[in-house]
């Protein structure tokens, strides 16, 4: 079977998989899709002006609008002219074809950056079935709408969705690839983010042991090359609370630096901070952010910022993040006369023209939280994703609370929506109060944050909290006998 003018179209219609993004918010409702069906031509009648046919030029041309407004991230001029592709594409090539397939996966990514999750789960589902039946259930062409239902399958809290889509799409590039294949990496990534999210820390573990073996047998004989694979190991260990892994991680990333550049490569400041950080884990059931054991981050924090400073084109950013990252270990450690000197030096440092200034706002005239834990998606816990998806309402939890000149959070106060989820409630404050912040300073000077607000989403469903509702009601029963 032959498609009129594939070759030209189908090259230029973009085709990428959105990242797998994190939190879940609160939208409008998504805007529909699009009507998926061919237009009926007009029955025989006296002459009319009718418009001119339809050219693939014209769809062209609307493709280059679509990708400019892309690239400029005006995703709602995007989502226009991505309905408008989606629209010629039906009209000039029918519906059932590669080109409109590829045009709904487009108006999918849009969507999903719109956080139009359902629209796009819809759209992205419409060209994988397309695809399926102009080939099979196994071809290449699948893996980008996979990968990006996968996404918004994520997006919308549904972990367990979301695991299987990225499963099959790594399942397919075995096939075409071969199962030792590079490309499946970013596929992998996101499949251990929605384990992670679904708890399986167990399973999050061994997708990360795949990823490093291939990324090991794809940088065979390149050391440097494997660098930028170990930090996203580092990174993945930690989102899973392997935390001495990280730090066996982020030492070995060290140890390649130092055996190919030195021991004062510029390159060695970034894992040596990450190396530092990890501390901040070292007893995650410690309830006293200020309590750190004897095994501390201080060394790694005070190597980066001597090689920093000694580099002769170490960027001024970096340079300054760099300073922080040891200014928020002191604070942390509740050394705060060390910390408040370096504060000052880098406010000084960042207040010397308006690029820094800018960048000053940013890094310093707010609370930063530095240590924080995970939060439970779904009420009852992980195993409460499996089932029907349309079968969630979405529940919140908001935390008022002040920032001290510590970084300590002080007058907490917490609020559920529905009230009856007060397990919820008491998880999230207790992980609010629990966090370490990098303080509000004005002037350079720590001071105090008052009103800062905190709100937690999550899921459950209807017999949940009728549950609730039913213990409530019997326990106020009992108490008034």
């Amino acid at each position: 079977m032959s498609y009129p003018g594939i070759n030209r179209f189908a090259l230029l219609l973009l085709v990428v998989a959105t990242p797998a993004l994190g939190q879940n918010s609160q939208d409008d409702e998504p805007a529909a899709p699009l009507e998926q069906t061919v237009p009926v031509a007009e029955p025989d009648g006296p002459a009319t002006d009718a418009p001119p046919p339809l050219t693939e030029q014209q769809i062209l041309d609307e493709f280059d609008v679509f990708q400019r407004a892309l690239s400029d991230k005006n995703y709602d001029e995007a989502d226009v002219s991505a309905k408008r592709v989606v629209e010629m594409a039906i009209k000039f090539y029918g519906p059932q074809t590669h080109e409109t397939a590829k045009a709904l996966n487009n108006l999918a990514i849009v969507q999903h950056q719109n956080q139009q999750y359902d629209a796009a789960i819809q759209n992205f589902s419409g060209a994988i079935e397309i695809l399926e039946a102009l080939e099979d259930r196994l071809n290449e062409d699948l893996v980008n709408p996979l990968k990006g239902l996968g996404a918004a399958q994520l997006s919308q809290g549904r972990p367990d969705l979301a695991s299987r889509s990225f499963q099959r799409a790594t399942h397919i590039t075995h096939v075409n690839e071969g199962p030792h294949n590079i490309e499946q990496v970013e596929i992998l990534e996101s499949l251990a983010e929605a384990t992670v999210r679904m708890g399986e820390l167990e399973e999050a573990r061994d997708v990360l042991d795949r990823i490093h073996m291939l990324n090991v047998r794809h940088f065979k004989g390149d050391a440097l090359g494997l660098l930028p694979s170990l930090m996203r190991r580092g990174e993945w260990q930690h989102r899973a609370g392997y935390y001495n892994d990280e730090r066996a991680t982020y030492r070995r990333a060290i140890r390649i630096i130092e055996a190919a550049a030195g021991k004062n490569d510029p390159r060695l400041v970034t894992p040596l901070l990450k190396l530092g950080e990890s501390y901040y884990f070292y007893d995650t059931y410690s309830d006293s952010p200020g309590v750190v054991s004897a095994a501390t981050g201080e060394s790694h924090f005070k190597r980066a910022v001597r090689i920093a400073e000694g580099a002769d084109d170490m960027p001024w950013l970096e340079l300054a993040n760099t300073r922080l990252a040891l200014a928020d270990y002191y604070a942390y450690t509740e050394a705060h006369n060390r910390a408040r000197k370096i504060y000052l030096q880098v406010w000084n440092s960042l207040s010397a023209d308006e690029d820094r200034i800018e960048m000053r706002r940013e890094l310093l005239e707010g609370p930063i939280a530095l240590r924080t834990g995970p939060l439970p998606t779904y009420a009852g816990g992980p195993d409460s994703a499996a089932g029907d998806p349309s079968g969630f309402l979405t529940g919140t939890i908001r935390v008022d609370y002040t920032v001290s000149t510590r970084g300590r959070v002080r007058n907490i106060r917490t609020q559920a929506n529905p009230q009856e989820f007060t397990d919820m409630q008491r998880m999230v404050h207790r992980e609010v109060r629990r966090r370490m912040h990098r303080p509000l300073l004005v002037n350079g000077v720590p001071v105090d944050s008052e009103n800062q607000v905190f709100v937690h989403e999550f899921y459950y469903r209807q017999e949940q909290l009728d549950e609730l509702k039913k213990r409530k009601a019997l326990a106020e029963k009992s108490g008034r006998k």
